[in-house]
């Protein structure tokens, strides 16, 4: 299909992409290592229990190819938190120095069928330096910062929207705040975010689901926004359990009702169709994200003795989804 058609893209900011081809195609990573690579883009989803990502990459961090080429740059365009530690001690257990860049991504798209794919209007990449346990440098070296700038460049050239942070882990912290507050409340509700901000349709000429019905409104407003604004104030303060202090170089208090209310300038329209990609993928009976995203905030809590008891009860849910999910592969 993809040789024969391309891939087509619907896109608010880049407008209708017909045609899109890579320059190749291959069925495995093992038919790719065949030559030398500056970067390579892990953007599959980080589903540790299914299939870690030296597993994926394991020809190109093995023999022959170890001994035949050098070690890329990875770049791992993925959810969570953590997903580089497994590949980074890949890589040194093959006696190589790992050149890893984390990610925090912003792209409202959704499949629509196998070659084509929905987008709105945002396409934001955070790019930075992968230090293993190393939660706070806030400063690149000259080589970092050369490394990042060319792969600024790369991406700047396509439309990207990149900002390079030397810090990119807090970055990575922060977006997982999104994720643990709202892809749980689609997953576990069945209910896009509509569900939680918009009014009813003034129009009926023009309708649309999900709205805040009326008549259990006050409900909403009165315990579930709490809720969710109580679960995040749980990851502000595992984040002064990691070091990041109270302002905007850190993880400021603040945070919470900034990421409701820009959730909520985003999804009170009647132009919101996204689904979170978790309630996709739970609808489609395809492992989630629930180990890198919920498991590792409550592993980082454990580590350094912080009570996350909303984040750990979510956690607790959807583990019930993702091993009904799992069961069916086995």
């Amino acid at each position: 299909m993809f040789s024969e058609h391309g891939f087509r893209i619907e896109s608010t900011k880049y407008g209708v992409i017909n045609g899109c081809r890579p320059d190749r195609i291959l069925r495995s990573v093992a038919a790719a290592a065949d030559r030398a690579y500056s970067y390579v883009f892990i953007a599959s989803k980080a589903i540790p229990e299914r299939v870690a990502t030296p597993a994926i990459l394991k020809p190109l961090i093995s023999a022959p190819y170890v001994d035949e080429y050098p070690q890329p740059t990875y770049v791992i365009l993925q959810n969570g938190l953590g997903v580089e530690t497994d590949l980074y001690h890949s890589i040194k257990d093959i006696g190589k120095e790992p050149s890893i860049v984390s990610t925090a991504l912003w792209v409202n798209t959704n499949l629509l069928q196998p070659n084509v794919a929905e987008h709105g209007n945002l396409n934001r990449l955070i790019i930075g330096v992968y230090r293993h346990n190393d939660f706070t440098t806030v400063t690149n070296t000259p080589t970092e910062a050369a490394l990042l700038e060319d792969l600024s460049a790369v991406l700047t050239a396509g439309g990207t929207d990149v900002i390079i942070a030397p810090d990119v882990q807090r970055h990575k912290f922060s977006k997982n705040f999104w994720n643990v507050a709202f892809s749980s409340f689609s997953t576990l509700t069945r209910y896009r975010l509509p569900a939680l901000f918009r009014e009813p349709p003034s129009d009926p000429s023009k309708p649309y689901t999900p709205y805040v019905s009326p008549t259990t409104a006050h409900l909403i407003k009165e315990y579930t926004i709490p809720a969710i604004r109580a679960t995040l104030a749980e990851l502000v303060v595992l984040a002064r359990a990691l070091g990041y202090p109270d302002s905007r170089d850190g993880i400021p208090s603040t945070l919470p009702d900034e990421v409701i209310e820009n959730t909520r300038k985003l999804h009170v329209g009647p132009e919101s169709f996204h689904k979170p990609s978790m309630m996709i993928d739970a609808e489609k009976d395809q492992p989630i994200e629930v180990e890198v995203i919920f498991g590792a905030v409550v592993r980082l809590a454990q580590e350094r003795g912080v009570s996350l008891p909303r984040v750990e009860m979510l956690y607790a849910l959807l583990l019930v989804i993702q091993n009904q999910i799992l069961g069916k592969f086995e």
